[in-house]
């Protein structure tokens, strides 16, 4: 999916920050590729980019308006149409990771056809994918997976990912989710995967692969989470990881757009371990990443360091603090 550069991001009235995540991870990993953000009267969010309008945006050399939220069940708003109607006369192209295609909209459908622009819906693919066979195949995994959902998976795959260039090891960031792939230019949404072939998909992004080469998988949802549990296992089975990182939020009381509250971290490692066997006995978690964005810098510093002696692990902020302490305990148990 080639998708012109730079990107206007527009992010709606969307009603939090979190849901702008989709936003603030180009923000936060491209942002050479940004010109700037779009926002409706009433809107929350705030990616730190100038505010400008489809005129502004396109005389700065935009040349794709993302719609850089990530809302529950993906839909797109009647209101937004519009203004996604004006970025295509205007001459921009749109791109989306939302559940909808871009096309299944008349006004858009028309716009777009009427001015040759291009309509990318980031979640959708042309590939038809296997039952996943639950195979050993070469190479290693490292998977992040959750005590929610919106709790810094992706960041910590892209983080750790990052670090290992750093240090010289052979490995690739797989994304899984619409942002990871807006970040990474490559993967595939996998929540819109027809649920029987899940695995399949999480086996076919990260396949078969030189003995020492790491494949760090963005993790998606939670095991616990009663709206989004099915992917995660399903990304948990076809992935087979040998390694594994807890991420949390530790200021949360419950999972994020249910009632549910959220589990331990213990939870989540000795169910991670229990279901991951299936495919791969030897998986092992070797680290925990703490979103401490909402604590204070002594608070966040306790946290970890008492979280990290709880759970005899390397505990980190992969913003904060970064991740060289899973690094280290990943070349420690699995070599370089």
């Amino acid at each position: 999916m080639d998708i012109a550069k730079p990107y206007l991001l527009f992010l709606g009235d969307v009603h939090d920050q979190l849901a702008a995540k989709t936003a603030m991870g180009v923000v936060d990993w491209r942002p050479e590729w940004c010109v700037g953000q779009m926002r409706l009267l009433g809107c929350k969010a705030d990616t730190g980019l100038p505010d400008l309008t489809i005129a502004e945006a396109v005389a700065k050399g935009a040349r794709t308006m993302v719609v850089g939220v990530a809302n529950a069940g993906g839909v797109l708003p009647d209101h937004w149409v519009s203004e996604i109607v004006a970025a295509l006369e205007a001459g921009l192209d749109v791109a989306t990771g939302l559940h909808k295609r871009l096309g299944s909209f008349p006004a858009i459908a028309e716009a777009a056809a009427k001015h040759g622009r291009k309509l990318h819906d980031v979640r959708f693919s042309d590939i038809d994918f296997t039952t996943g066979k639950g195979t050993k195949r070469s190479g290693l995994r490292l998977l992040t997976v959750g005590t929610d959902c919106s709790v810094g998976k992706k960041y910590t795959a892209l983080a750790i990912d990052r670090e290992m260039h750093r240090q010289g090891l052979s490995s690739d960031f797989r994304a899984t989710g619409q942002t990871g792939v807006l970040i990474s230019g490559r993967g595939l949404a996998l929540d819109a995967v027809v649920a029987d072939f899940i695995s399949g998909a999480a086996e076919w992004i990260s396949p078969e692969n030189d003995p020492k080469h790491w494949d760090i998988v963005e993790g998606q949802g939670s095991l616990f989470h009663p709206s989004f549990a099915g992917v995660t296992l399903g990304l948990l089975h076809g992935a087979q990881p040998d390694a594994f990182v807890v991420c949390h939020e530790p200021t949360r009381a419950t999972m994020r757009g249910v009632k549910h509250p959220l589990p331990t971290i213990q939870q989540v490692i000795d169910r991670t371990i229990i279901e991951g066997q299936l495919t791969n006995p030897k998986i092992a978690c070797i680290g925990i990443a703490i979103n401490t964005e909402n604590l204070s810098d002594e608070v966040a510093r306790t946290y970890l360091k008492e979280t990290g002696e709880a759970h005899g692990l390397p505990c980190v902020d992969p913003i904060r603090t970064g991740v060289e302490p899973i690094v280290a305990e990943l070349i420690r148990r699995f070599g370089r």
